[in-house]
């Protein structure tokens, strides 16, 4: 024996296999037949991997070809007509919609005063809080516009307030809300007012 090589392992008892009538024995060298059912099971699993494969690949073609199809339908230019070219297109004259009408009376500027123009101390933005009389004959809604000036009569923000119906010579309070920190000292003054009759 050499330093350089283990010795060989003891050897191993062989499980025997009777062989049929007939037969030739099996060799030592030979390796162990395997159980019938194993080979089955293996072939069960290659078609069913294989079975797999197929039908996505089955799939991905369809998915492909339904893409393909819409993307043609989408990209293809309308179709030209052989008909000859005729006079342009005439419009339908443009029809103004009814403008809501105003209610009568003295003019709406009057019917807005301010009651309260002053500053939020925590954040700073300006607000108005008015008193709207309806000096008109019937109901009415109004939009009132707020414009917020410095002390340089330089427009700093604004703000709206709108109402729901008021009664003839009713009256109702309402916040115009500006936007914005801004200096101390800032004015309110009524920008435009629409006084709508109901």
């Amino acid at each position: 024996m050499s330093d350089y090589f283990p010795p060989p392992p003891p050897e191993q008892p062989q499980p025997e296999h009777r062989a049929p009538v007939g037969a030739a024995p099996p060799s030592p060298w030979a390796a162990p037949a395997a159980p019938p059912g194993r080979q089955r099971t293996g072939l069960i699993v290659t078609l069913a991997v294989g079975g797999g494969l197929v039908v996505a690949g089955a799939m991905v073609a369809l998915v492909y070809a339904l893409m393909d199809s819409v993307s043609d339908s989408i990209a293809l230019p309308p179709e030209r007509s052989d008909a000859p070219y005729s006079e342009p297109y005439e419009e339908e004259p443009y029809e103004e919609e009814p403008v809501e009408p105003v209610a009568p009376g003295p003019p709406a500027e009057g019917d807005v005063t301010v009651t309260k123009c002053t500053r939020d101390s925590l954040i700073g933005w300006p607000h108005a809080d008015l008193k709207i009389v309806n000096r008109s004959g019937s109901p009415a809604a109004y939009i009132v516009s707020i414009t917020f000036v410095d002390a340089d009569g330089a427009v700093v923000s604004d703000g709206i307030a709108t109402t729901e119906e008021v009664a003839p010579g009713a009256s109702v309070r309402v916040r115009a809300q500006g936007s914005g920190e801004v200096a101390a000292g800032t004015k309110c003054r009524i920008g435009e007012v629409d006084r709508h009759a109901l």
